[in-house]
């Protein structure tokens, strides 16, 4: 992931900055993928949609970029709580707070996601 060599078409985002995530073809289709991001963070691409969210469940320490994706929904593989691709928002329990999302933006076949400025992104 990097932040060298954005394409001017992303738009100007205030208190975030975008970051090269990866290419269309290296999204698995209802899966997501995470990317070296502290807090950590997964693209998921369903459908003909791109999302980002903050990858860890907020339930328990688990990743949902291990979980299963249907329609625009994820579940954590660990206790089964469900949260909106779109609005981060819990969608069945046991979790009871929502995850983020960033905005995502695909450029000539390669996803660029938003994030807030503290952030820390791996470069590489």
């Amino acid at each position: 992931m990097t932040q060298h060599t954005l394409p001017p078409a992303l738009p100007q985002l205030p208190d975030r900055k975008w970051v090269r995530a990866c290419t269309v073809d290296q999204l698995p289709e209802d899966e997501g993928l995470k990317l070296a991001t502290i807090p950590l963070t997964s693209v998921f691409a369903v459908e003909d949609e791109l999302f980002c969210i903050d990858d860890t469940c907020t339930h328990e320490t688990f990743s949902l970029a291990d979980g299963w994706v249907e329609g625009c929904v994820v579940e954590c593989t660990l206790h089964m709580a469900k949260y909106s691709l779109r609005t981060g928002e819990v969608v069945s329990p046991p979790a009871t707070r929502p995850v983020a999302v960033h905005p995502v933006e695909c450029v000539d076949g390669v996803v660029f996601v938003a994030l807030p400025l503290n952030y820390l992104v791996k470069e590489g």
